[in-house]
């Protein structure tokens, strides 16, 4: 491989290397940590042919990414979910020995249904012993995302051979995104691996100021301190203009400034010097509904998906304005499914606390067991009351209350089974094993299969339908059943499930009937919806739609992007304290994290909107973005 002229911080890098040192990349967003990740891959391989090294990012997509950048038999790319199975599944007397002993502790969340203490036999019948499926069902042996990690670093813990072979097998291991790595993966590689006296390199990429998912790990800084990693800073910026970079820098609060790059072939660069690029705060001093008085301003083409987006906080506050409100609701707020869960928690809560069980029998109604726990408090059965006086709530309560307490509490609601896997826009690649339940995957499917013959893909409709093309009526008769799907965006769910499965455009399989079978409660609600709907969802989750949220927007960027300062409900972020700079400072944390994030996904203009700030709020805006960037919306009345 030809020697390449190296940054100044991948030099720094192999220094540290050279000293038998783990290490850090810190650097912000837009400065190009992925490619001093790929430098660093092909001059260790440059340097030492014949070495094995481990790649590890955060996503398949970016799995992908590296591989298609740097191919080598040498490199192997993985999630870090992959990279830990693949080094502990041929250990399976371990395994199981291992799963048995944290089921059976107390203080760990891997458990059977039942909770019980389970025997050191429990897994010896297993056929293929433990596996890792994208579903989890531990009295199976089979284990998923969480419960890896949690295992994997038991494992490592307890098995120093198993860290002999782990850093024999790769002399160096570098983890990107660092920031969103669980604890526990990097205590394995920065505790546990020392247990071994062999040598190798950890190296870890990514930006503690975009750890914005509750599970990662934020920083190293316990690590630095005490000497077990070093850092090296990457400062430049190579995709922000200036003014999107000088705000950032405010908004930044670990110390590391940023500054625009120096390399005129920079995407930010322009005629050998950084874009200058817009920055605009608007604002309203009463509500003003809807958005398209500001979006009228702004003159920017919001069909435009690919270079346009609107960041909210959540997909609560973008279903209205996607058009899935409805299915939202049944997902994220079903009041008797939420009266359930709440029950079930106060179980768990008097069990874990030792408290008087409330007693009840499998068989007891969900309203009398509903009565039972309310009846202990006064007010809380005053909540009851309220909560059906609302009609369609009554409705909701009357379908369920009769039924026995066991199977009412089977009925889970999440909308992960609803909104996960969000693409960015239509060219994005879905990830490994969403999480959308089968009934929405079957409703994905349907519209799918009307997409592709729409775009004339007629090879790959035919592949996920049962139609056979032999004489010129077939041609036809798909034509005109696609053709009647296609007017049926007013008719309900049901009644395009019925006709799509009835013409062969769209079979129900055994997991969809399974699903209807286990799941009638949610059946019946969604069936009634229109399907429509449903389309307006397929479209938001398959990138047709400017809208995002702000957590799934880290890693992308876009010429123009619209930042709404919503909180929508959420108590984990207040962007009035972001402005005020006081509260909560785990909540002030997290807020600042997640719009440091959004800003810098703007590779031109930038757009924040406030509806109704305070007159400090205002002021610190004007510090932020410069007064002659403040822009005050004004309702004309008609």
């Amino acid at each position: 491989m030809a020697q390449k002229e190296l940054e100044p911080e991948v030099k720094k890098i192999f220094e540290h290397i050279k000293n038998e040192k783990n290490f850090l990349l810190s650097g912000g967003a837009g400065s190009g940590k992925t490619y001093s990740l790929e430098n660093v891959i092909q001059e260790v391989i440059r340097l030492y042919p014949t070495v094995q090294v481990a790649c590890m990012t955060y996503t398949n997509a970016a799995v992908k990414e590296i591989e298609d950048r740097v191919n080598h038999k040498n490199l192997q790319v993985s999630t870090i979910h992959d990279f830990l199975w693949d080094n502990i599944k041929n250990f399976q007397n371990e395994l199981k020995k291992s799963l048995i002993e944290l089921i059976n502790d107390d203080e760990v969340k891997i458990k059977i249904p039942d909770g019980s203490v389970i025997n050191n036999e429990y897994f010896d019948g297993l056929k293929n012993g433990i596996v890792y499926g994208e579903f989890v069902s531990i009295k199976d042996g089979i284990i998923s995302h969480d419960e890896i990690l949690i295992l994997a670093n038991y494992m490592f813990k307890q098995y120093s051979k198993l860290c002999d072979i782990v850093k024999d097998k790769f002399k160096y291991i570098l983890i990107d995104e660092y920031q969103d790595t669980n604890p526990l993966v990097v205590e394995i590689f920065l505790t546990h691996l020392k247990q071994s006296h062999r040598k190798n390199i950890i190296g870890f990429f990514g930006d503690s100021m975009q750890s914005i998912y509750d599970d990662g790990i934020g920083d190293l800084n316990i690590y630095l301190e005490s000497d077990d990693v070093i850092e090296v800073k990457k400062e430049q910026n190579r995709r922000n203009p200036r003014l999107v970079i000088e705000l950032a820098n405010k908004v930044r609060t670990d110390g590391l400034i940023q500054e625009p790059s120096t390399d005129i072939s920079a995407p930010n660069m322009q005629d050998n010097q950084i874009k200058e690029g817009t920055i605009k705060f608007y604002y309203s001093a009463e509500d003003i509904g809807d958005l398209n008085m500001l979006k009228n301003q702004m003159d920017w083409d919001f069909e435009e998906t690919k270079e346009t987006k609107e960041l909210n906080l959540t997909h609560n506050l973008i279903a209205p304005k996607a058009g899935f409100k409805e299915l939202m609701d049944i997902y994220d707020k079903d009041p008797i499914i939420n009266l359930k869960a709440s029950i079930l928690d106060k179980i768990k809560d008097n069990k874990r606390c030792n408290r008087p069980m409330i007693l009840f029998t499998d068989t007891e109604s969900f309203d009398s067991v509903v009565d039972k726990f309310e009846l202990r408090n006064r007010q809380r059965r005053l909540k009851k009351d309220i909560l059906l006086a609302d009609l369609e709530t009554k409705k909701l309560y009357k379908k369920l209350k009769d039924l026995p307490f066991s199977i009412v509490r089977k009925i889970y609601l999440n909308k992960d089974a609803l909104i996960d896997d969000k693409k960015q826009d239509t060219d994005d690649e879905n990830k490994k094993g969403s999480r959308r339940d089968n009934l929405i995957k079957h409703l994905f499917k349907i519209q799918t299969n009307i997409n592709l013959y729409r775009e004339k893909k007629i090879n790959e409709f035919l592949r996920k339908t049962e139609f056979k093309i032999t004489k010129t009526s077939d041609k036809l008769n798909i034509n005109v059943h696609i053709q009647a799907l296609e007017k049926m965006t007013n008719h309900s769910i049901e009644d395009v499930i019925k006709y799509a499965h009835e013409n062969r455009i769209c079979r129900k399989d055994e997991k969809f009937d399974s699903f209807i079978e286990k799941n009638e409660y949610i059946y019946n609600r969604v069936k009634k919806l229109k399907f429509a709907v449903f389309q307006n969802l397929f479209y938001y989750l398959e990138g047709y739609t400017p809208f995002s949220t702000q957590h799934k927007i880290k890693g992308a960027e876009f010429n123009n992007v619209l930042i709404v300062m919503d909180n929508g409900n959420w108590n984990d972020y207040n962007f009035k304290n972001l402005f005020l700079e006081n509260g909560n400072k785990r909540v002030l944390k997290r807020t600042q994290k997640i719009f440091y994030v959004c800003c810098t996904r703007a590779k031109e203009n930038l757009v924040v909107f406030y509806n109704k700030p305070s007159p400090e709020i205002i002021e610190k805006a004007k510090e932020w973005f410069g007064n002659q960037n403040l822009v005050k919306l004004e309702i004309i009345e008609d």
